[in-house]
């Protein structure tokens, strides 16, 4: 047992090392393909890495040449701290930091020494207790005030730099005797520092968050017009594939709805650094809280698609021979569903409004087709007789309360009844083979989940079931397209978008096809 022991570690210890080794050698490879993949899918990164660097060069400069040296001397320092702080990747960032900093720097020299002022005409005592007075107050309010949520959302940096400059001046001026003097080239220095910042940002490859608010509500319009196309021909595809509960970054369903939910926070933030920024037309206010506002409502949209690619993954799903009945209409409602999508996407693309034409009559033949094709299969929802289903379900609940009464004392209950005598007949054997190999306090811990979808299956109607809850999901979605629409409209209007002219080419794309769509306004008027 001795040797044992060291020779499994040994050889534990060599496995290890092996692969530290292993790791060793694919990292020089993995970090490229890190830096690749980065760089590739936005190439402005690598542009504001250059911008960044070529603003500390350009600030180090201060303390590099010696005459800037001596002109501003060790305050230099926070010319290159005011960049690494400032310097955003957005113009809208950069100039929300920068105009935070300096006004709050400038507000708390002033303060600093107005205060400094007022302690240096008393004594010795009573100065030390008024700066500490005056610390504790502008402490307090200023802290408090950072609660306010228009200052919490837009000032809250700039407060912070307040409270910090007010009292590295206000506490420094009481053991030093040039304080006011340090705080002006410290200003200098952090001016020429965000100076350095803005002609980076607004002049050299700017990066606008409202255009990345705008092209991210475009993407985002697409990704859901995919994502149904995508789930509702998967749902109709006769290759059987294995369900999984862990959804694949990798799956176009599931890629189409993510970056929607996920898109609050990215939004809010993006809107708030877009009203820094000047503005893009001088006859309209640019809306950007109307772009959060469609970016809820494409988020309300988007729970509908959740739960139509969770039909997908049903335990119980409809026979591929009573789905292919309703193919032809569900797939034409997806296509009318997305070409709409689409349409709205390349309207916001293209600053104009949308084309009547494509979200008007077709959509609502697409849904009649489907009311038609549900018409025509009563059988499947309601069963051979109706009167027989009723009875059916009345016999099975008197049959579920007097199960629950032979069961009070052994503590189970039927989570679900069943219909069908022979499936009750084979739970019960099963039941009494059980008892024999269990004990009663395992009984009352026992679940049956596959009770339930037995009694579920027995229905008559069963196989109809998952089919309609997906068709309802469907028309769901498109019920909510209206709301979408309104928000789209409401943003061409605030944001003077241009009108949709005769001719304008409208290019729909589809997973298995590219629909080049020429429209004609005044055909359009006339189907109204």
């Amino acid at each position: 047992m001795e040797l044992v022991m060291p020779i499994s570690a040994k050889e534990n210890l060599k496995k290890n090392m092996k692969a530290f080794s292993e790791k060793l050698k694919r990292f020089p490879g993995l970090l490229w393909q890190t830096v690749w993949r980065v760089g590739r899918d936005d190439p402005r990164r690598v542009v504001h890495a250059l911008k960044v660097g070529l603003s500390l060069t350009l600030v180090s400069l201060l303390y590099l040449l010696e005459p800037l040296f001596k002109g501003i001397g060790q305050n230099a320092i926070w010319a290159v701290m005011t960049v690494v702080v400032v310097l955003e990747f957005t113009a809208g960032a950069t100039l929300c930091k920068g105009l935070n900093r300096g006004l709050g720097t400038l507000l708390a020299g002033s303060l600093a020494f107005l205060t400094g002022y007022i302690a240096e005409k008393t004594g010795l005592v009573f100065r030390a207790v008024f700066i500490g007075a005056a610390v504790f107050v502008i402490g307090t309010a200023t802290t408090y005030m950072r609660f306010f949520p228009y200052i919490k959302r837009n000032y809250d940096y700039g407060v912070v730099i307040f409270l910090l400059t007010f009292n590295l001046i206000t506490v420094s001026s009481y053991r030093v005797s040039n304080v006011l003097k340090i705080a002006h080239e410290r200003f200098y220095t952090i001016a020429i520092g965000c100076g350095v910042c803005l002609v980076m940002t607004l002049f050299i490859f700017p990066i606008w968050s409202g255009e990345d608010l705008h092209n991210s509500t475009v993407i985002k319009l697409e990704g859901l017009a995919k994502s149904i196309e995508a789930c509702v021909n998967e749902y109709f595809n006769d290759v059987k594939k294995e369900t999984t509960q862990d959804k694949s970054p990798e799956d176009p369903i599931y890629k189409g709805y993510k970056a929607v939910l996920d898109s609050k926070s990215q939004d809010e933030t993006l809107a708030l650094h877009a009203s820094w920024e000047p503005r893009h037309s001088r006859h309209c206010r640019y809306p950007w809280q109307q772009y959060v506002k469609l970016g809820a409502v494409l988020r309300h949209f988007g729970y509908t698609v959740v739960a139509l690619h969770g039909c997908l993954q049903s335990e119980i799903q409809t026979p591929q021979h009573c789905r292919v009945l309703f193919k032809d209409p569900c797939i034409r409602v997806t296509n009318e569903l997305s070409k709409a999508l689409m349409e709205l996407a390349n309207s916001i693309r293209n600053r104009r409004h949308c084309s009547l034409e494509i979200l008007s009559d077709n959509l609502h033949e697409a849904l009649q087709d489907l009311n038609n094709a549900l018409k025509s299969q009563p059988r499947l929802f309601l069963g051979s007789n109706n009167n027989q289903a009723t009875n059916m379900l009345a016999v099975a609940a008197a049959h579920a309360d007097s199960s629950q009464k032979r069961e009070k004392y052994n503590g189970v209950s039927l989570p679900s009844f069943k219909t069908d005598n022979s499936a009750l007949l084979e739970w019960k054997s099963k039941r009494m083979n059980n008892e024999h190999s269990r004990s009663e306090s395992a009984e009352r811990k026992v679940l049956r989940p596959q009770l339930s979808k037995i009694a579920i299956t027995s229905l008559e109607f069963s196989e109809a079931l998952p089919f309609a809850a997906f068709a309802s999901l469907l028309v769901e979605t498109v019920a909510r397209l209206d709301n979408i629409i309104e928000e789209v409209e409401e943003l061409g209007r605030i944001a003077c978008f241009k009108e949709f002219k005769p001719g304008d080419e409208v290019i729909v794309n589809f997973k298995t096809q590219k629909v080049n769509v020429t429209l004609n306004h005044f055909s359009s008027q006339g189907g109204e």
